[in-house]
């Protein structure tokens, strides 16, 4: 049969005796009748026939799985996705860029991970956002789309470095910046910049599937209290006359310009992935809108939980999963009294993709028995393959926020209810024109792009201002944004960060528990010289500056984070330790030559000791990139596209 063309028939589940899927079923504390279910020869959906077959099997539907999936199926190959996440059933407020921490914490499409940032307990429970008994809360998203649903929309290119680095550690010229960046044209669709009509010196995309806009910066001609913080933090670049310039569109200050991307610093207005009607677009919308044009190449199967790689020695056949809702230990609705879910294999006649992000794929390649040997041993897992990698190198960037108090309420925000009946701001935003207020956009307050130190590489502070007292995630927190409209934070954001020493490792052999998921932050990492801590101690004072400068003083009430009583860079160092957090966890199946014996994939993505594997999502970059983690994998999922592509079509180097 053609593997380019759907299936006529359904094909019976191959390669695992009924004998060995019985015991995996027992492993996973199932019971017989769910085993007998799960040999079913085909899967039915609400509105979709599922086969036992496909090209290429996806586990993952984000930003690294997503875009993947899109581009196989227009391709012309059978694409199955595995999602554990239901179809996100959630009303269009949360398509609203600013309501973005709502969706966060929307219950039926998060998944809860609580982390240690230290194994020192007595360290630990510094932070004012430790749950007792559980760990820091860590949001993340189960749903089409993944964690794309609920982001910020933050949209900024990372540093040409970045991928130079790749390139010179895997020897793969295909990862220099040059060519990296046609990645980013191919899939973004700009709309805040004019297409031009010969030479594309900003080297932006016009055509692709992600759609970037920036918010009306006009916006600040409302708030007269913001405009000031703005003018103040202008003032650093020596532009506080350049103001009216930014309001009118006459300053451009493209984060995402290609000459940006070679290490400049300044004031820049970061975009956001939203459409022209300023609503949240990306993953979830390119996924659905291709499963429409290709039904019989792309299918998307939900509440599919993958327990399992299913190997044939050391090639990759298929995967193993649960049916059912809620079957995840990080979901909110997960009941341990619950059903188990019915246990289903799927098959794979060209290779299975990893795309769970930097916590799952590691837990996944471990359950299937790529992992280290001794750590799989000690869990019951025969091991397959000894990667001693698999889960170390995790990596995050660092974030504080420096909150203060305003003397009266915020203009901008005085009058939105946050989607109480009448809400005038919700109002503005449905039914505006010209200008939808402020729901409309993740922010109106430039960013600041600065090094720590002169002699850096590259910039490694982003530090942006929102109008709101945000100090990072704890259960509950987007509720308490509503209560405050007198509060502005700047938060402080360390990029290319020196500490390497998280870890992912598997709590248990059970495929429905979370991993153990440790950053090992500051002292307890292997940043030796502690510079990730002096530059956020650095990021702090400039925030504290523009705060307390003459222009924005007389309007700030008080500092309430981290508070007039902390001024030495001794105690701004201890508040940084006890309070930073992070939300861009990545590098824990690092990307580098089988030479290094720490790497988990080669410069195709694929798994290290195994046949037809690879892994697609932030997970494999040996550092961290840029200041924010989407628009790399997004780029790193279409370069994958090619990759498989070529290697389908007998092109592969």
């Amino acid at each position: 049969m053609d593997s380019k063309k759907s299936p006529d028939k359904k094909k019976s589940v191959e390669g695992v005796s009924r004998r060995t899927f019985a015991k995996r079923a027992l492993q996973a504390g199932l019971g017989a009748g769910a085993v007998a279910t799960g040999l079913s020869s085909a899967f039915t959906g609400n509105s979709t026939q599922f086969y036992d077959e496909y090209d290429y099997v996806i586990v993952g539907s984000g930003a690294g799985g997503g875009p993947l999936a899109a581009n196989l199926a227009r391709a012309g190959f059978r694409v199955l996705v595995l999602e554990a996440g239901a179809n996100d059933p959630s009303d269009d407020t949360h398509n609203i860029p600013a309501w973005h921490p709502f969706a966060s914490e929307d219950r039926k499409l998060s998944w809860d991970f609580f982390v240690k940032h230290y194994a020192d307990f007595d360290q630990q429970k510094l932070d004012s956002k430790y749950v007792p008994g559980k760990g820091v809360l860590y949001p993340r998203a189960a749903t089409i789309g993944g964690c794309t649903t609920h982001h910020a929309l933050i949209t900024v290119y990372p540093h040409n470095n970045d991928f130079d680095r790749i390139a010179q550690s895997t020897g793969d010229s295909s990862w220099e910046s040059w060519n990296m960046r046609r990645y980013f044209q191919r899939l973004e669709r700009c709309q805040y910049v004019s297409r031009p009509i010969f030479s594309n010196p900003s080297r932006h995309g016009f055509d692709g599937w992600l759609p970037t806009n920036r918010g009306n910066p006009a916006l600040l001609l409302e708030d007269p209290a913001i405009l000031k913080i703005v003018k103040a933090a202008l003032a650093k670049y020596g532009l506080e006359g350049a103001i009216d310039q930014i309001i009118t569109g006459n300053m451009n200050l493209d984060i995402n310009h290609w000459d940006v991307a070679s290490g400049l610093e300044g004031p820049f207005i970061a975009p956001m992935a939203a459409d022209s009607k300023s609503r949240r677009s990306g993953v979830r919308e390119h996924l659905l809108d291709t499963q429409a044009i290709y039904p019989n190449l792309l299918h998307i199967r939900t509440n599919a939980l993958a327990t399992r790689v299913l190997f044939e020695g050391n090639t990759a056949v298929g995967v193993e999963f649960l049916e059912g809702a809620s079957l995840y230990k990080a979901d909110p609705y997960y009941d341990e009294s619950g059903t188990a879910g019915i246990l289903r294999q799927v098959r794979a006649t060209r290779e299975v993709i990893l795309s769970g992000g930097a916590f799952n794929s590691p837990q996944l390649l471990k359950l299937s028995g790529v992992g280290p040997a001794h750590e799989l041993r000690d869990h019951g897992i025969d091991p397959v393959v000894d990667l001693p990698g698999v889960g170390e190198n995790l990596q995050d960037r660092y974030e504080v926020g420096i909150v203060s108090e305003m003397t009266e309420d915020l203009a901008l925000l005085k009058d939105c209810t946050w989607g109480a009946d009448g809400d005038p701001c919700l109002n503005r935003y449905r039914y505006g024109w010209f200008n939808k207020g402020p729901y409309s956009g993740n922010g109106p307050v430039p960013s600041l792009v600065k090094r720590s130190k002169p002699d850096l590489e590259d910039p490694d502070l982003f530090i942006f201002g929102v109008p709101t007292d945000f100090h990072g995630y704890f259960p509950g927190y987007s509720e308490a944004l509503r209560n405050y409209k007198d509060r502005f934070s700047w938060i402080v954001l360390k990029g290319h960060t020196n500490n390497t020493a998280g870890r992912v490792t598997l709590h248990s052999a059970d495929p429905r528990d979370t991993p153990d998921i440790n950053f090992h932050y500051f002292g307890e990492g292997n940043d030796a010289l502690g510079e990730d801590l002096q530059a956020v101690v650095e990021g702090v004072k400039i925030s504290r500056d523009i705060m307390s400068g003459p222009l924005v003083s007389k309007g700030v009430s008080r500092e309430l984070l981290p508070g007039a009583e902390i001024q030495s860079d001794q105690q701004i160092g201890d508040f940084v330790k006890n309070q930073a957090w992070g939300h861009h966890a990545s590098c824990s199946n690092k990307m580098g030559p089988a030479s290094d014996p720490m790497a988990v994939v080669d410069s195709k993505f694929r798994v290290h000791g195994t046949n037809n594997l690879r892994v697609v999502d932030a997970s494999v970059f040996p550092r961290i990139p840029g200041f924010f983690i989407v628009v790399p994998v997004y780029m790193i999922s279409e370069k994958a596209s090619d990759d498989i592509i070529a290697t389908a079509t007998g092109q592969a180097v």
